[in-house]
């Protein structure tokens, strides 16, 4: 009865991890979704806990540990996730998804140290039928080669995954510098060959192989890991996050093949999966390969300077002109960037929208996939001060408005918004596909300088005679915009 009770436990979650993962793809659900998958989750945790049986029909011990676990894992995630800024969301979800790699990565070295305490043999329970009487018996047979490959495998990934991720979640923070050094790519592929070959050496020849050759495996990875990520550039980490988040769930699909846990195979396949088809779709807006992100730094330290040429003059425009241009606008469309996030002015950009609408403007929001630091920052951003879904714009929808727009309004964007993607094929971001804010009768694009963005290159558009300058402080020049437009 237990056993069959925690399946249906665990098919429930499933199903919860699948329903709620289909409403994270729409705004108005995520939410929603969100709590469903874990509340799926918290399920799942806790059949474990009291229903499952091993072979020998042991149920779990430690329990004291366990809740310990849960207990600390609570409250240092609830307090986290209280405290945290939404401009800080990239650095949790980085960190997080580090720890999830962690797990993996401790699972494997728990279960190998197991098997190697038993001379890699393991117990299991055959079930056989003598005169209509089910009889069971207690065997020991060799580990198979493919419970340490799967053992290997969740160390390798989840080790990589871990330590990568600690290093994103600094980058994104600013603690960490962009960083590589000639040959270094070369340097990571021995260490992955290095890793995989002593992994090899070990899966063939248990019995012979010292066991702390483990714990190279698990050095060489982390170190792979630490590089691979090292000289990666802020315009690529909305798709390294969602790749290092792939190999988590990767890693955690090896621990549910481990245990033969079925939910947990099932999650970790779902967000290997998610995280994939994430990577993939990110590449695409940036229109760059997976590989030219992983070995051009774009954006890193190894990226295009500034051009040299001589772009001409920019203009300035005063608070007061940019509130009559837009309060006597028909469509007004706001363009937010990672100035937007830094800023935290995402309440006064609503509160800005509302104004205008007052006035019978019709505002809308155009947001750029990679905009910000992980993939549908800005639309975080912009849920959490209430502007309505309705209003956000996905680049394709928002490029077909930009010629019927009288005013853009550019906050903290540079990169998505240069021409330069479009017409300069020496440019390195040539090819990656921009929001048109061109097209617009009037441009203003709000920075704090003219400092390019993380490409390292001058934005052309900021020098056209349709674009005007408006510099400061996002959140401090919007409130006196507002202020601005309420005087008119």
């Amino acid at each position: 009865m237990e056993l069959s009770l925690l399946t249906l436990i665990y098919l429930i979650a499933s199903i919860t991890f699948i329903i709620g993962l289909k409403m994270l793809s729409h705004p108005e659900t995520a939410r929603n979704g969100n709590l469903l998958a874990a509340a799926g989750m918290g399920l799942a945790i806790f059949g474990t806990i009291f229903l499952y049986t091993d072979e020998s029909g042991q149920k779990l011990q430690n329990w004291g540990w366990i809740f310990a676990g849960l207990a600390v894992g609570g409250v240092v995630g609830t307090m986290a996730a209280r405290r945290v800024k939404m401009t800080a969301m990239p650095e949790m979800v980085s960190l997080f998804n580090g720890m999830g790699g962690a797990c993996a990565m401790l699972i494997s070295i728990t279960e190998f140290n197991h098997f190697a305490a038993d001379g890699f043999m393991m117990k299991i329970t055959e079930a056989y039928v003598s005169d209509e009487v089910i009889d069971t018996t207690l065997l020991e047979l060799p580990v198979r080669s493919s419970t340490l490959l799967t053992i290997f495998l969740g160390l390798i990934i989840g080790a990589i995954s871990f330590a990568g991720s600690m290093i994103a979640w600094g980058k994104l923070n600013g603690s960490i510098k962009d960083k590589a050094f000639p040959g270094q790519h070369i340097v990571n592929i021995l260490l992955l060959l290095a890793a995989l070959a002593i992994s090899a050496y070990i899966i063939y020849n248990p019995l012979e192989a010292p066991h702390y050759l483990i714990y190279i495996v698990l050095l060489l990875s982390l170190l792979y890991g630490v590089l691979f990520v090292m000289p990666i550039g802020g315009a690529d980490m909305p798709v390294v996050i969602s790749l290092l988040n792939s190999f988590t769930g990767v890693a955690a699909a090896c621990g549910g093949f481990l245990y033969d846990n079925k939910v947990m195979l099932t999650g970790g396949i779902l967000v290997g999966a998610a995280g994939t088809l994430l990577t993939i779709l990110m590449t695409r807006a940036m229109n760059r390969s997976l590989k030219n992100v992983l070995i051009g730094s774009f954006g890193g330290s190894n990226a295009a300077v500034a051009s040299g040429k001589d772009q001409g003059a920019y203009k300035e425009i005063t608070l007061s002109d940019a509130a009559v241009i837009m309060s006597y606008a028909s469509k007004v469309m706001i363009v937010p960037g990672y100035g937007l996030a830094v800023a935290q002015a995402q309440h006064a950009c609503h509160e800005l929208e509302k104004l205008l609408n007052e006035k019978g403007v019709d505002v809308k929001y155009a947001i750029h996939p990679v905009a910000g630091r992980m993939p549908g920052h800005m639309n975080v951003l912009l849920a959490e001060a209430d502007v309505s879904y309705e209003r956000l714009l996905e680049m394709e929808s928002a490029n077909g408005e930009f010629g019927t727009t009288d005013v853009v309004l550019v906050l903290g964007a540079n990169d998505v918004v240069n021409p330069a993607a479009k017409s300069d094929p020496a440019s390195p971001i040539y090819g990656m596909p921009i929001l048109d804010v061109e097209l617009a009768k009037h441009i203003i694009v709000n920075k704090r300088s003219m400092k390019p963005g993380y490409a390292g290159i001058e934005n052309d558009l900021f020098f056209r005679p349709k674009t005007s300058m408006l510099f400061g402080d996002a959140k401090k020049v919007l409130q006196e915009l507002i202020q601005e437009i309420k005087n008119l």
